[in-house]
């Protein structure tokens, strides 16, 4: 799933292969165009679980993603290793990301009203409330800062903190026991089980605390679920909340950082955004979840995927073939530079009106947190240049290649 490194001195050969190695951000996308045309997927031999199809057509993936026919149930068994680029944390397979339907949908169901874009829209005055208050707080130490730790983590844990119920003072030990989960590498299995051990404690007394006395959070929610539908156990429902705490988060605050970074190594679509923050940062995220990695001044390679799937029956997509019993996944940098849906797909513009990027996923397995993501990632980019509209870059970024997400871990910055 690596989709940096250092960029390689040997010739680009102009040839249709994927994977591909490191490289100048624009050769990765003229790479991508070419095998786009070429094929709509790739059968890919990964470093665990074997060979998977990488699909990377635009409509080929919403194909994907639309069909009942491909299941992640083999994967959540066990039956199945996981095809990816690392070993996939054994936790994230009991999760609601790997259940089909109909358990997939009553389990997305328990979630989807407390993150729904009403829900989420309530919760903008107090994102940008508190968005405001870490600028303050930069502000008032004075410049360089790191973004990620002093303003791209903090605003997401705090929203998710209140979404949930509980206290963002435990900041710390939600980075930690995300940090554990998703680790790839960097950890001893004693470290991990202990967090693990840790998080269960913690999520076991919130539920039964919040049986005794709800409140109107999301996990008063999920603690009394079982009363309106009692076929509902603790062994679903704990699992949903254990996700929402270690991953709710990550992924958000990575993009955040992405899309700074990106808004500072590119001075004309900065500019443009200065002109009216409020309203191109809508936009704005849907490029820099689309494009916004091509933007940050390091290499690219050309080989991530989403969470795949394996076909319960013979399928085929876009001319060709998915066996029953074959594993299939969409790679979404590939399928966001689609020449057949992206005009000038190589081009930062955020101002693209017409962007069905796929970086959250589609159809039933959708991001569930989108909503929530999109509004952070708004309120982070809007508001922060409204206040330093003079941010600038103060050294390279810090990456965490022993994560799942290969997060940003620092952003020097300066005004």
């Amino acid at each position: 799933m690596s989709y940096f490194g250092a960029a390689s001195d040997a010739p680009v050969v102009a040839d249709a292969s994927y994977p591909f190695g490191p490289r100048p951000a624009r050769e990765a996308v003229e790479q991508y165009g070419r095998v786009i045309a070429d094929r709509p997927m790739t059968r890919v031999t990964m470093p665990f679980g074997g060979d998977c199809w990488v699909v990377h057509r635009h409509q080929a993936a919403r194909d994907l993603l639309a069909d009942h026919r491909f299941v992640r149930e083999p994967f959540r068994t066990g039956e199945r290793v996981v095809p990816f680029f690392v070993q996939f944390p054994d936790f994230l397979r009991t999760t609601l990301q790997f259940e089909d339907p109909p358990r997939h949908t009553k389990l997305r169901r328990l979630v989807q009203r407390a993150i729904s874009p009403r829900r989420v829209r309530e919760m903008r005055e107090s994102a940008v409330a508190f968005a405001n208050e870490l600028i303050d707080g930069m502000l008032e130490k004075g410049a360089p800062a790191n973004l990620i730790h002093d303003y791209a983590l903090p605003l997401p844990i705090e929203m998710l903190s209140n979404l949930l119920g509980v206290p963002s003072s435990d900041r710390a030990s939600f980075e930690r026991w995300s940090s554990s989960t998703l680790a790839v590498a960097g950890k001893t299995e004693e470290e991990i089980a202990s967090d693990m051990l840790e998080l269960a404690g913690y999520m076991g007394d919130l539920i039964a605390q919040r049986r005794k006395e709800p409140r109107e959070d999301l996990h008063s929610s999920l603690a009394h679920a079982h009363e309106k539908d009692d076929s509902l156990t603790d062994a679903e429902i704990f699992p949903i909340a254990f996700l929402l705490i270690i991953a709710g988060f990550d992924n958000t605050a990575n993009f955040i950082g992405t899309g700074i970074l990106s808004l500072l190594h590119s001075d004309e679509q900065r500019a443009l955004l200065l002109t009216d923050p409020d309203g191109l940062s809508a936009t704005a995220v849907e490029e820099v979840l689309r494009h916004g990695l091509f933007e940050r001044g390091l290499p690219m390679s050309g080989g991530g995927n989403l969470v795949p799937f394996v076909a319960t029956e013979d399928v085929v997509i876009d001319g060709q073939l998915v066996a029953a019993g074959e594993a299939i996944a969409i790679d979404p940098s590939c399928v966001g530079h689609d020449p057949n849906v992206f005009e000038s797909p190589a081009r930062f513009d955020i101002s693209r009106a017409d962007n069905p990027q796929m970086m959250l996923s589609y159809g039933l397995h959708h991001c569930l947190g989108a909503p929530l993501a999109r509004m952070e990632m708004q309120v982070a980019i809007a508001e922060l240049f409204k206040r330093i509209p003079d941010l600038k870059l103060a050294g390279e970024p810090t990456i965490n290649y022993d994560h799942l997400s290969i997060p940003m871990t620092s952003l020097p910055v300066t005004w």
